[in-house]
């Protein structure tokens, strides 16, 4: 039994070298990697991979940094509605929407991420989310980076007790009214809190289909029926919210800087790890604490994809699979870096891999393990579209 496991360790390895040595004959100097340029911590982990592939594989890795992944998505679409067989564009960090988006219009290249040395490290087999991105399957097209869970936090110093679930938020806003926001829906940290909500409030519903219809293609009946809640809730959350919800912020950078102005008390962001990095950056008040609220928490995988006109295709992968690596991959877990949690099973990592993600080091404002939290998968992509266009029609001003 040992000899096989060694020899299978073995085995993937030399089928590592040889697919990395491969790659790298392909003589690739640049991969222009269009990603969300909005977190510090993020930009610099990228520069930090940056150094790594420049340094192991000779590449030289340009972070354009986006606003809104879209624009990536859109810029894709029209290089291929012009024509364009050599874009501009060799990887993408995305998920949802956008890779739905970019497989309608087969913009992507197609069955590469599970020929990547590192993608066993995800045990794909045992890790169903790894191959599938919003309930729709990857089939390849894209490779994991990271999972995410939408976590909330709060100023010690105001109160020590914070809300526990979605109705327990609102009770606590009309209580201490004017000391919680979210940011515009076109921003993905605040349609995440609006899909949270759709999500928590329809978990004890009366029809079990209805939740169900969550998570496969939109249906126009079942988006009314599930959405009547929705809007009750927030109709009534909105009037006692920071600037009585008639003003909505950008992105979560600006939720940042109104919790460490104290202008708001609760708040929340996608990344656990970004907090702890935040408070020693004195970002935010070392009162910050942390948690994941009792009904779930919206979680889900993000990945990279290539698209089918990259230039460099074969130095994305390189880079994809770099992303992958167990030293990749415990460096951005690390709350310091950035805290994402790892996409790789560490039943399939040997000693020294695991060892990679050990740390004794907690810091104050963390959330404690969230192992045992509920998680509620997203909602499946066409349902996002109908949902924004919905909640603009109601609180566009």
């Amino acid at each position: 039994m040992v000899l096989n496991s060694y020899l299978k360790y073995v085995f993937w390895g030399f089928l590592a070298l040889f697919s990395l040595t491969a790659y790298s004959q392909n003589n690739v100097t640049t991969v222009y990697f269009h990603a969300w340029g909005g977190s510090p911590q993020i930009n610099q982990y990228i520069n930090w991979v940056g150094e790594e592939v420049e340094r192991n594989h000779g590449i030289k890795l340009k972070h354009v940094k986006l606003s809104n992944t879209s624009d990536a998505v859109t810029l894709v679409l029209t290089q291929k509605a012009s024509n364009k067989t050599a874009g501009t564009v060799d990887l993408i960090w995305l998920n949802g929407e956008n890779f739905a988006s970019m497989a309608e219009h087969k913009l992507l290249l197609e069955s590469w991420a599970e020929d990547l040395p590192n993608f066993r490290l995800t045990n794909a087999l045992d890790n169903g989310d790894i191959t599938y991105d919003f309930g729709v399957s990857t089939l390849g097209r894209e490779s994991p980076w990271g999972r995410a869970s939408l976590v909330f936090y709060y100023n010690s110093e105001h109160f020590t007790v914070p809300p526990s679930d979605i109705n327990a938020l609102l009770a606590w806003a009309k209580t201490v009214p004017y000391r919680f926001t979210y940011p515009h829906v076109d921003d993905f940290i605040g349609i995440s809190f609006v899909k949270y909500a759709l999500l928590a409030l329809n978990q004890n519903a009366d029809y079990e289909s209805d939740k169900e219809l969550l998570f496969k293609p939109y249906d126009e009946e079942a988006f009314n029926r599930v959405t009547k809640q929705l809007w009750q809730y927030l109709d009534q959350l909105h009037s006692v919210m920071w600037r009585k919800g008639q003003f909505f912020v950008k992105d979560s950078g600006w939720l940042k800087r109104l919790f460490d102005d104290e202008e708001i008390l609760l708040s929340y962001t996608f990344s656990a790890g970004e907090i702890p990095s935040a408070v020693d950056r004195f970002e935010l008040p070392k009162a910050t604490r942390s948690y994941f609220m009792e009904d779930g928490s919206l979680s889900n995988v993000h990945f990279v994809t290539i698209p089918f006109n990259a230039p460099n295709a074969e130095g994305a992968k390189i880079v994809a699979n770099f992303l992958l690596s167990p030293v990749a991959q415990a460096k951005k877990s690390q709350p310091s870096v950035w805290g994402d949690a790892t996409v790789l099973d560490s039943t399939v990592l040997n000693t020294q891999q695991r060892a990679l993600f050990l740390s004794d080091d907690i810091h104050p404002s963390a959330a404690s393990n969230s192992a045992n939290t509920r998680k509620l998968k997203e909602l499946h992509p066409t349902w996002i579209v109908p949902l924004k266009q919905a909640w603009k029609a109601r609180y566009d001003n």
